[in-house]
């Protein structure tokens, strides 16, 4: 539940409208592309997870096959793409509330950090809760995809209504909203290719099935079913969604503010639909919001413990919770807060990118351990299982490819220029935690091999 909850979120549900109105209907292509090599991520994490099963799961799988260096860049790309993506969903929840007169008056940033506050305070409650309240959001949102694609296509099969230009033109659903109004790509490849970050930034949230591996008793039965079923799923529902977008409304009907199913229902002239849509927008990004506390709350302490992660993140409430990891995944969620008030505009892109290299960086670091695997295996040190990533390592290396592409390619847009310098910062940073844990990351492997020779001996 946690990866379909961190999986369909504010990349489709909002990015995907901005994407729209820039691009055009070619973003169904980034679309299709992007869900293939998110395919080949996942299948070289099944791969991992089948033949050693782990709740540590990538970050345990680099630190077995790349080492302790590894293991923290691994760990801090999970948690940058997921601390992120908490930045991305508060600002949402803020775009998604401007949407009603009522909350026009009161600021961006404010908005913002109200939905951290009480996103906030429910993970402090215990993981019961946070299940049951995961459970309604995926169903709301999965409910809401289904019922728009029936909608939308009802709307292309009898050409209905579907809104109305600002010239008073009305549009109506069909094919023509592709081959119309400039073509397939109105704004040539290359500004395409600057929006492929964002749609990475829609699939994240994929390569949570391999945390899901580490508590599954049958893992060799249950887990390539569940990752063929999982992206048959997204690709259904991203790829279908993003599709017949194109097809009910012209790209220019799309804006980077609203989202696209809002902008759909609110065309479509039925009573309050627009309304309904946007509360369950609302939803979808407070059920992303919830699941990236959770992750990263736990992703942290189990850094902590290894020595990469600060002491702090170690810490439980009563409850269990890793307060100390959620607390510290809050503060940086005010960066966020601060975006918002200086960046109102462009806040929710610049963001959205920086999660997307976040993303691109933790499925680098899964498939080159997938690579240092398979040398393993070469050299007879290890056995690959019947679930294999197909193709590899020459697929390891075309996706690999893909993500240095995808990330270079902001440079031709002004929030992606924003993003990469605001990256630069990030990769400085990590340098420097890495000599500042290292020490302690030794002293711990020390530890641990002492205690083993004590019990050898006993």
């Amino acid at each position: 539940m946690i990866a379909i909850g961190g999986s369909i979120g504010t990349g489709l549900f909002l990015g995907a409208g901005g994407r729209l109105a820039q691009g055009g209907a070619g973003l169904v292509f980034a679309y299709a592309v992007c869900g293939i090599f998110a395919f080949l991520m996942v299948r070289a994490l099944g791969e991992l997870a089948i033949r050693r099963p782990s709740s540590g799961a990538f970050v345990s799988y680099s630190r077995e096959f790349l080492g302790e260096k590894g293991a923290y860049i691994t760990g801090w790309m999970f948690f940058l793409d997921w601390a992120t993506t908490v930045m991305a969903d508060i600002t949402a929840v803020a775009l998604y509330l401007h949407y009603w007169k009522l909350f026009k008056p009161v600021p961006q940033w404010l908005l913002a950090l109200i939905a951290l506050a009480v996103v906030f305070a429910l993970n402090m409650m215990s993981v019961k809760m946070f299940g049951e309240a995961e459970f309604w959001f995926a169903a709301i949102k999965v409910a809401t995809i289904i019922g728009f694609m029936l909608i939308a296509i009802g709307a292309i099969i009898f050409h209905a209504h579907t809104g109305t230009a600002p010239d008073g033109t009305a549009y109506t659903a069909g094919v023509h909203n592709i081959t119309q109004f400039g073509g397939f790509m109105p704004h040539g490849v290359p500004i395409m290719l600057s929006l492929t970050l964002g749609v990475v930034y829609a699939f994240g949230g994929t390569e949570m099935v391999g945390v899901a591996a580490g508590e599954t008793q049958d893992a060799q039965k249950v887990l390539p079913k569940a990752i063929n079923s999982m992206i048959v799923r997204i690709f259904v529902f991203y790829i279908g969604s993003v599709l017949l977008m194109a097809l009910v409304l012209p790209y220019m009907a799309y804006s980077s503010d609203e989202s696209p199913f809002v902008t759909f229902f609110s065309g479509i002239n039925v009573p309050y639909a627009g309304d309904i849509i946007q509360v369950v927008v609302l939803t979808a990004a407070l059920s992303s919001l919830n699941a990236g506390l959770y992750a990263t709350g736990r992703t942290l302490r189990s850094m902590a413990i290894a020595g990469s992660g600060p002491r702090f993140a170690e810490k439980l409430n009563k409850h269990k919770v890793p307060f100390g990891g959620i607390i510290i995944t809050s503060a940086l969620g005010l960066v966020g807060v601060v975006l918002n008030a200086v960046l109102a505009e462009d806040a929710f892109n610049v963001i959205m990118d920086l999660a997307g290299i976040g993303i691109a960086g933790t499925w680098s670091m899964i498939l080159i351990t997938h690579i240092a695997f398979l040398r393993k295996v070469k050299k007879g040190e290890e056995q690959r299982p019947e679930y294999r990533m197909p193709w590899a390592p020459f697929t390891d290396y075309i996706s690999l490819a893909f993500y240095v592409v995808v990330v270079l390619s902001n440079l031709w847009s002004d929030s992606g220029r924003k993003t990469l310098a605001l990256f630069a910062v990030v990769i400085v940073a990590l340098i420097a935690g890495w000599f500042y844990a290292r020490g302690r990351i030794q002293a711990n492997l020390m530890d641990e091999m002492l205690d083993t020779e004590i019990d050898e001996n006993q």
